[in-house]
């Protein structure tokens, strides 16, 4: 040991034995190689699988955030469009949130968040910042149900904008346009018209849009007109709107504000718009 430890004499002896004894010992160490990398892979590839899955809820996460952000992001725009409404016009309103639809299949009718609590009275007008939605027909003390103006028989007063032509707009059903009845074959209408409330019924303030005319259907023999309109205002889109709190004996000025409807066939070139000054 000490002239191996001196001289190295053992070494080329060492050497070959290691040679010889190599393959015996990679053969020794093999089944732990193996349980080693077979861990490893089973580890690596459930590893794998728990990222996997929790960049899916990640990515679900910030879909659903980014649809809230969009919705929220409408839902600001609508309620500065209703802000500037409120600035047009003279007389009272209430903001009013959309609750729900009753499950009628037959009416057309929401239920809003106001009642006679709020100051909110039975036939009081709802309305956006495009025009009007419908008028109160039920009222509890913090809610109310409105009638929709594509509810059934429901009636509006309106006129025409370009030439001040007095007609009632109908409702048809859900699902169905709105409908100008008893006017006369030479009625002066044409497809595009815009229909305003005109005011001489006292429950809707005069000036606000309510529906484009889309069809004109004359019978020379019968003498009369079927005339078919759109409502200008989106009714399922936004869930805030106003209530118009309009009283005539209190709201002579109410007569001369007429709200910008934004609607292009109000503002279309050509059409003269006597009656309907305020709406530009």
């Amino acid at each position: 040991m000490l002239i191996d430890y001196r001289f190295k004499t053992l070494n080329p002896i060492r050497s070959n034995v290691n040679w010889v004894l190599r393959p015996l010992e990679y053969i020794m160490m093999a089944p732990r190689n193996m349980f080693e990398a077979s861990s490893e892979y089973f580890t690596t590839r459930g590893t794998l699988d728990k990222e996997n899955q929790d960049m899916k809820v990640r990515q679900a996460e910030l879909s659903l955030l980014a649809n809230q952000s969009e919705y929220l992001l409408v839902e600001n725009q609508n309620l500065r469009q209703l802000m500037d409404l409120q600035k047009q016009v003279s007389f009272k309103t209430l903001p009013v949130e959309i609750l729900f639809n009753p499950p009628n299949p037959i009416s057309q009718r929401i239920v809003i968040n106001r009642g006679s609590n709020d100051g909110l009275k039975l036939g009081n007008p709802i309305a956006n910042d495009a025009g009007i939605l419908g008028q109160v027909v039920r009222i509890y003390d913090n809610s109310a149900e409105v009638s929709l103006l594509e509810d059934r028989d429901f009636a509006v007063p309106v006129q025409v904008a370009r030439n001040g032509l007095r007609a009632a707009v109908f409702g048809a059903g859900r699902g169905n346009p709105l409908e100008l009845r008893y006017l006369p074959v030479a009625s002066d209408l044409e497809v595009g018209d815009v229909l305003i409330t005109s005011g001489i019924d006292g429950v809707y303030p005069p000036g606000f849009a309510v529906a484009v005319i889309s069809r004109i259907e004359r019978s020379a023999d019968q003498n009369s007109s079927n005339v078919f309109c759109v409502p200008v205002a989106p009714v399922n889109r936004y869930r805030q709107a106003l209530a118009l709190l309009y009283d005539p004996q209190w709201d002579a000025k109410a007569s001369k504000t007429i709200p910008n409807t934004g609607t292009p066939a109000a503002n279309a070139p050509g059409r003269r718009q006597t009656r309907a000054r305020g709406m530009q």
